[in-house]
């Protein structure tokens, strides 16, 4: 550990005995941006604050540029992301609480169609993240549901998931019970197909996607974590910390949770959230296999830099498992959209290989309710 990460857990120790939660909070939020926190005011975090370095791959001049609107065409000629009556903001209620949530429904949906639930990072939006994924654009291509649960200001400053806290780590409770009530509400209004719904996310979305294979693995068929961290890395902000600077110590296994299938993209330059936790991931998810799994890997080139895949496929040759290392790449989704944040158009597109690790795989009915 470098001595600035030794005095930042020293100072979150503090804030967190002393019971200055708001500022602690303030300063793992500035931490999973990569950011140093304000001498002066540690809890003085603007709303409108980043959260993510700049890919080092993007020109300033595109990443300088205001964020387009929502209705602009993409670059590759794809139709707006929100057109009206297809992008919709709705509200989950429930036991637990409610969320707010934007839905995507192509229009030529019918029944039995895929389900991808998308989770954004901090400081982004469900319309930001659908432009800089280009989901919307890649459902109508293909034929599936996307749905964009929203986090709130009043759940985080910030709008990050909470993926450190024991109470959002557990079924039933927190956000994993309000993400899963959204998924159970579209499947049912929808008619989308029970056996093939998908999560996904980046960066503190990566973290709550990776929570949620683990909690309800009777929902989701496979996962995609994109500069994420394993569930179970961190019990509070001291330790959520330690595992964004250098990897989860813990296991990130949930005792007794059946195996899911898990694809990972993180860049190997990813100074906010360290790459050692994609090896976390799927090194945990290899071990909840049960299975004895044969480890493949390529190297391939995307338009600005190199990267490596690396595959785990069972006795029939199926892939369970398949990491991505963006070399060159900072925190940002590899081959997104420069029209959304965070992004790195030069890389793999990450949005349509965990496409083709999803459709492969569908919700084996043996797998039992956890917990």
């Amino acid at each position: 550990m470098t001595i600035r990460s030794r005095a930042a857990m020293a100072e979150l120790l503090r804030l967190t005995q002393s019971g200055q939660l708001a500022k602690a909070t303030a300063r793992i939020q500035l931490a999973l941006s990569g950011m140093a926190a304000p001498a002066t005011s540690p809890s003085s975090s603007a709303a409108g604050d980043i959260i993510d370095l700049k890919p080092a791959r993007i020109s300033l001049n595109a990443r300088e540029q205001s964020p387009t609107p929502a209705t602009t065409t993409s670059p590759k000629g794809a139709p707006p992301v929100d057109h009206a009556n297809r992008f919709e903001e709705r509200t989950y209620k429930g036991p637990e609480g409610s969320l707010a949530y934007h839905l995507y429904v192509p229009a030529d949906a019918g029944n039995n169609m895929p389900l991808v639930v998308m989770l954004h990072g901090c400081t982004q939006s469900p319309e930001d993240f659908a432009r800089g994924t280009g989901m919307n654009q890649l459902a109508d291509e293909m034929g599936f549901i996307v749905v964009y649960p929203r986090q709130s200001r009043s759940a985080n400053a910030q709008q990050c998931w909470n993926w450190f806290r024991p109470g959002d780590q557990q079924r039933d409770r927190g956000e994993p019970a309000l993400i899963a009530g959204v998924t159970r509400q579209v499947i049912a209004e929808q008619g989308a197909d029970p056996d093939r719904v998908y999560v996904a996310g980046l960066s503190a979305g990566g973290a709550a996607a990776a929570i949620m294979g683990q909690t309800y693995p009777d929902i989701y068929a496979a996962i995609g974590i994109h500069s994420g961290l394993a569930c179970g890395s961190a019990r509070d902000l001291p330790s959520a910390l330690m595992a964004m600077r250098n990897g989860s110590s813990g296991t990130s296994a949930v005792k007794g949770a059946p195996f899911v299938p898990v694809i990972t993209f993180h860049g190997d330059r990813d100074s906010t959230v360290h790459e050692a936790n994609s090896r976390i991931i799927v090194a945990a998810a290899s071990t909840a296999s049960g299975r004895s799994l044969k480890t493949r890997q390529e190297t391939g080139k995307s338009i600005q830099g190199t990267y490596t895949r690396e595959t785990s496929v069972d006795s029939e040759g199926r892939i369970m498992l398949e990491q991505w290392t963006v070399h060159g790449a900072g925190h940002a989704w590899s081959g997104g959209h420069s029209t959304g944040s965070y992004t790195d158009p030069s890389g793999p597109d990450a949005s349509r290989e965990m496409l083709r690790f999803f459709f492969t795989h569908k919700l084996a009915r043996a797998k039992s309710r956890v917990g």
